[in-house]
């Protein structure tokens, strides 16, 4: 079993992460395709994790002033719990502290996901709000 984990570099692995979105999202979460398809994948870097080949984990990256902003995480559901999104978050924040002038990784935690980004280091802040009907809370991670 060989893990990659690397920024898509081709069409067919953007497809693959766009494919794998539409898996967790879509018809398992039940988001509305024009939520999930926002049109700002073009803005965006992504990140694709294939064990032995096969496309089972997914996220993309939006950069800001002082922040990035990590989004769409998604982890095949046969692959969950063992370290598929781990592995995706870490790769992201070893990218920033490395290549990155930024001063903290960000994100939108489905409350049910919580626990888990608290576990990698991120602290939450804000208010609880819905985002496409699930209900989410903004958590940082601080690099700087």
């Amino acid at each position: 079993m060989v893990i990659d984990i690397k920024f898509t570099q081709n069409d067919r692995e953007m497809l693959s992460c766009l494919s794998l979105r539409r898996t967790v999202f879509i018809e398992e979460q039940n988001v509305p395709e024009n939520e999930e398809v926002d049109g700002d994948d073009p803005n965006c870097d992504h990140i694709l994790l294939t064990i032995s080949d096969d496309p089972v984990g997914a996220a993309r990256l939006k950069y800001y002033d002082n922040f990035v902003k990590v989004q769409r995480v998604c982890v095949l559901k046969n692959y969950r719990g063992q370290g598929i999104g781990s592995n995706i978050i870490n790769f992201i924040i070893k990218h920033i502290e490395k290549n990155d002038i930024r001063n903290s990784v960000r994100l939108g935690s489905q409350i049910h996901a919580l626990e888990f980004y608290k576990g990698l280091g991120f602290v939450e802040f804000g208010e609880e709000y819905l985002d496409a009907g699930i209900l989410h809370k903004d958590m940082e991670y601080q690099i700087k």
